[in-house]
């Protein structure tokens, strides 16, 4: 009888960013395919040391029907549906440029996750619930899958003690602590579709659950550097 190996979990949230368009969409259509191509590549060059659970979020055109649709008298709620509904596209974007690597369907519900891992493919989801951001829902995930690590790919280098984008001087964390990220939370927004490094909620799953996290700089190359334990671009949550 042949014993079979399930392999190590691994759940990776991906950020918005490289769901995103510039104005001059012709031009970037081609960049567009070409990082998405870069992304997925690694990702299924990954299936052979581990299994994948990755989250997509938004992007920039969530935030651009976000910031309208707000203008337009939407209820919070209803804009993180809205958000939660433009990151499961960008999952289906994903799953097909995966191809028979990933697990055909977006999943709705942490019970879906629960039974598509069992394919052994890389499972790719959006958004899951209203009033929670994909960090939190990629947490929810991490903990409901008993991954071994969670990998928060953002558009910057890691945590700071303050927004990078909007304070120059923000000082990178190469290791953190529960607490003190705790205190950064509670300085930033919540508003749906606003920048968030860890939301309370993500932290307290973290926390209770002792889930290996990482935040690190969303780029191919330092994934696949920090899913196989080499030396990577980012910050460690110490639990």
């Amino acid at each position: 009888m042949v014993e079979y190996h399930q392999k190590k979990r691994i759940v990776i949230k991906l950020s918005g960013s490289i769901f995103s368009l510039s104005d001059n969409h012709d031009q970037d259509s081609n960049n567009y395919y070409n990082i998405f191509k870069q992304y997925s590549d690694i990702l299924a060059n990954l299936t052979s040391n581990v299994q994948l659970i990755v989250i997509t979020g938004g992007g920039s055109i969530a935030r651009l029907y976000i910031n309208f649709a707000r203008k337009l008298g939407l209820d919070e709620a209803s804009l993180d549906l809205l958000g939660i509904a433009i990151s499961r596209v960008n999952a289906k974007l994903l799953i097909a440029s995966l191809g028979h690597y990933a697990y055909p369907e977006v999943p709705i519900s942490l019970d879906d996750v629960g039974r598509f891992v069992e394919s052994n493919k890389i499972i790719v989801s959006g958004g899951l619930h209203p009033g929670q951001s994909t960090n939190a829902t990629s947490a929810l995930i991490a903990e409901k899958t008993r991954a071994t690590e969670f990998i928060n790919a953002t558009d910057v280098k890691g945590i700071y003690d303050s927004d990078p984008r909007k304070n120059k001087n923000a000082q990178l964390f190469k290791k953190i602590e529960v607490g003190k990220l705790l205190n950064i939370i509670l300085k930033e927004s919540t508003m749906a579709g606003e920048y968030d490094l860890l939301d309370i909620v993500a932290l307290k799953v973290i926390e209770r659950s002792k889930i290996r996290t990482k935040v690190i700089l969303s780029d191919p190359k330092n994934i696949s550097n920090t899913v196989l334990g080499k030396k990577y671009i980012g910050t460690e949550l110490v639990l």
